[in-house]
């Protein structure tokens, strides 16, 4: 029987959604204020959520405390009060979208969740923007 635990968390994070190929004019066409050469910011909440059989003899899914341990030392701590662009390295080169930061988050935490368990992100950028990701 499998079953689907969740932990959520947050983090404060700025950024900036542009190209550096394109010119100003054609940023601002595709991201609009989300291209502010200043950057801009979000209160992002994340939802973690891992699926998995029940473990007979603890009757966890997964400890919740590492789950929350894990989301802090791999996310919050790398994330919070950062400018994506600028502070994160996974963002050098990769467009800080809700989308790629969902990926990202993904990435990071895969590596320390049991491998037969599934692993799903949700982020939301605002309370009425969020994006999925689960591999």
């Amino acid at each position: 029987m499998k079953v689907k635990v969740s932990r959520k968390a947050h983090f404060n994070a700025a950024h900036r959604l542009y190209r550096k190929d394109w010119d100003m004019t054609k940023n601002d066409a595709v991201f609009g204020k989300c291209n502010n050469p200043n950057f801009h910011g979000h209160n992002y909440e994340l939802v973690v959520s891992v699926t998995g059989e029940i473990d007979p003899v603890t009757g966890f899914v997964i400890d919740m405390k590492d789950l929350k341990d894990l989301i802090k030392a791999e996310i919050e701590d790398a994330f919070d009060h950062k400018n994506l662009n600028v502070e994160v390295p996974e963002f050098k080169d990769l467009n800080p979208t809700a989308e790629n930061i969902s990926v990202v988050i993904w990435q990071k935490l895969r590596p320390h969740i049991n491998k037969e368990h599934e692993l799903e992100v949700v982020l939301y950028e605002t309370p009425r923007n969020f994006v999925t990701f689960s591999g």
